[in-house]
């Protein structure tokens, strides 16, 4: 007989999941608190989804959900499975979006951090986004302004679109303008994160980065640890940048 949600509940809080049955307990059972009901189920239909389909061993299914590969490959399968918005300004070099904001540049999972500092490692010493403008994403090239780690690049860039580079010319001088937004596949990316965080709580940590932060250190020629150590987030900037993503739904659709 199936458990009601009141006794799934009670059985996740027995204790942190030490199979994958208790693993998908624990995400089925996870709750968000503010996030958006519809966005949250989402996120969760699709993870169990991802979960059910994996056939490795339970330290490698953690290692997944931790590091947000697990997230990274939902959000992934969105992108390619969706048309692309009409209408959108985006070209090779505008880079106006690849002017960070902020301290570290915007939230990227370990994953990802891993496979951009991969990517950047050899170019290290070399001219950077930051000699182009003094917020400008290292990754970039100055000359060109196009980007020398795009098949890395983190979910935050892929998902970024603009019908107006005007737009986002005027949004990178710190002038708040309508006309750019992220894809759906944003949102369900930092939620799904936010999900396997929860339920790995008491087995291992899901720590973010900062995007900016993680490239300047690669260049730099930081080790991968090292890198990490210096663009990692505190705890609750996932939750964070969760919300701020969710009052934004409705935004470049």
């Amino acid at each position: 007989m199936a458990r009601s949600p009141r006794t799934a509940r009670r059985a996740a809080r027995k204790g942190p999941a030490t199979d994958l049955p208790a693993l998908r307990e624990a995400i089925a059972t996870a709750r968000l608190p503010g996030a958006a009901p519809q966005v949250t189920e989402q996120a969760r239909s699709l993870l169990l989804a991802w979960l059910g389909a994996q056939r490795g061993t339970f330290a490698a299914t953690v290692r997944a959900l931790s590091d947000g590969e697990a997230a990274r490959t939902i959000a992934q399968a969105l992108i390619d499975r969706s048309a692309a918005p009409e209408g959108l300004d985006c070209a090779a070099g505008c880079a106006f979006c690849c002017i960070l904001p902020g301290d570290d540049g915007g939230t990227i999972t370990a994953s990802e951090a891993r496979a951009l500092h991969a990517a950047l490692t050899p170019l290290r010493g070399q001219p950077d986004g930051r000699d182009w403008h003094p917020q400008g994403c290292p990754s970039l090239d100055p000359e060109t302004r196009l980007c020398r780690a795009y098949d890395a690049r983190p979910m935050i860039c892929r998902t970024y679109v603009s019908r107006d580079v005007t737009a986002c010319e005027a949004i990178a001088e710190g002038d708040a303008r309508p006309g750019t937004g992220t894809l759906p596949a944003q949102i369900i990316h930092i939620t799904a994160q936010s999900l396997a965080r929860a339920a790995l709580k008491g087995i291992t940590l899901a720590p973010t980065h900062g995007l900016a932060t993680l490239a300047a250190a690669a260049l730099d020629g930081q080790d991968i640890d090292a890198a990490l150590r210096a663009s990692r987030h505190a705890p609750t900037s996932l939750d964070a940048e969760r919300r701020r993503l969710s009052r934004g739904l409705g935004s470049a659709r």
